[in-house]
């Protein structure tokens, strides 16, 4: 895999890099109290029922691509300021909704960031179950993105068993960002939220990343299992994402099935939703799955996305503030028996999707049926156009590599910039 030094453009289709300019800028304004939350989400993950909905299993069944489905967004001062603890009176699609918010999820790359070898952390995503661990008073409990209960066992993580070696105060929990990896049984650790009581949520990637390769591994918790300990950890190799660290990431072997390359911005801190701050891109050399299948494993003719229904007939994605990709009539709407806040699910037929100075003009869209209940959320917009353009003019690899010359260019006119001044 060798790069190109030439400078590097691509047709800009979104406001991808504005966002996330936008959100350095409210991290750095904005501060919580991210122990009290740190301390509410993990009571909260060992202490609620499972919640017992029967499409639950549906859900959780649908191909690994589904599982980087982005949950409908909300303000951050709403998701901070809501009662963790409350989360135990939500049921069904609610409670699904309210525990996916709470992890941070990626957007799909659409754009290449500028200085990406330079602010950037990239890593090969493990394919299988996202998900919490947290660990506290004795036991571990993980649980998936819909809130339901993947495992109940004890571990080696800090008071994480019931062991003499192995107690601690009531305050003395961890919370984990993990994927379950099925063929191996082994919990793939992606970042740290909280690591003995002390929370991380506001600390960059770079210091989250740092404690979880210096922390976990004291622990114990990435020995073989044992009476106490029954599941293994791991954590994710993770490089800076120059080309050495691009190459590796892409190329090198794992111990785990491949799903992709995840990007993290260095300085982000841990966002509670979706976030142009983390990234996630495809293509068949490294996931199995890139485009979206069908039901039956294969790939449809046409590229299918779903939208929920508004009161005015408008089809929007689950961003915030969600882009409007259509509209249905009154009469439709009716004769259809659609309600708003319905999940619908269209096809994107042979006129495709139209854009203007980054922003969609119209999108060629056919009606097929609503979506499965248990979804909880529409497509988000970055999803959309990354599956638009992987059937195309998808972002290559050699892209990604170009890029990152174009990186060091503008890295060395920074420092020329500094010097003269």
């Amino acid at each position: 895999m060798e790069g190109r030094r030439q400078g590097f453009k691509r047709l800009a289709i979104s406001d991808q890099q504005r966002r996330r300019e936008i959100a350095l800028l409210r991290q750095s304004q904005q501060r919580r109290d991210s122990q009290n939350h740190a301390r509410s989400l993990a009571s909260s993950l060992l202490s609620l029922p499972n919640p017992s909905h029967h499409n639950h299993q549906q859900q959780e069944e649908q191909p690994f691509h589904e599982e980087l489905e982005e949950p409908q967004e909300e303000s951050s001062s709403s998701t901070r300021d809501f009662d963790v603890l409350g989360a135990s009176k939500l049921k069904g699609a609610e409670a699904r909704k309210w525990f996916s918010r709470q992890l941070m999820l990626p957007e799909w790359m659409i754009d290449i960031p500028p200085r990406l070898n330079h602010d950037w952390y990239v890593y090969t995503r493990p394919s299988g179950k996202r998900c919490f661990v947290v660990s506290s008073d004795g036991t571990t409990v993980s649980r998936l993105r819909n809130g339901s209960i993947l495992h109940h066992f004890p571990s080696s993580l800090p008071n994480g068993a019931r062991t003499r070696d192995n107690s601690g105060s009531a305050q003395s929990y961890c919370l984990l960002d993990c994927i379950f990896h099925e063929h191996d049984q082994t919990y793939y650790v992606i970042d740290m939220i909280c690591w003995k009581g002390y929370s991380l949520y506001d600390c960059t990637a770079e210091f989250r990343f740092f404690w979880l390769n210096s922390k976990l591994v004291e622990t114990g918790a990435c020995n073989t299992p044992s009476t106490y300990h029954k599941y293994k950890f791991s954590v994710v190799p993770i490089y800076d994402c120059d080309q050495m660290g691009l190459q590796t990431a892409y190329l090198g072997t794992v111990p785990y099935i491949k799903d992709g390359l995840s990007f993290y911005n260095k300085h982000a801190h841990y966002h509670t939703g979706t976030t142009p701050l983390a990234l996630v891109w495809k293509d068949e050399n490294c996931s199995q799955y890139v485009i979206d299948t069908d039901s039956k494993g294969q790939i449809p003719p046409h590229q299918q996305v779903v939208l929920v229904l508004n009161e005015d007939g408008s089809l929007t994605t689950s961003d915030d503030p969600p882009i409007v990709f259509g509209c249905l009539s009154h009469e439709f709407i009716l004769k259809s028996d659609l309600k708003p806040g319905n999940f619908l699910r269209f096809t994107i037929g042979d006129e495709g999707m139209s854009f203007i100075d980054g922003k969609l003009e119209r999108a060629d869209l056919h009606y097929t049926n609503q979506a499965y209940r248990a979804r909880a959320s529409a497509d988000s917009y970055s999803k959309i156009l990354f599956q638009y353009t992987a059937r195309h003019s998808p972002l290559k690899i050699e892209d990604l590599v170009a890029s990152l010359g174009s990186s060091e260019d503008v890295a060395e006119e920074a420092k020329d910039v500094e010097m003269i001044g």
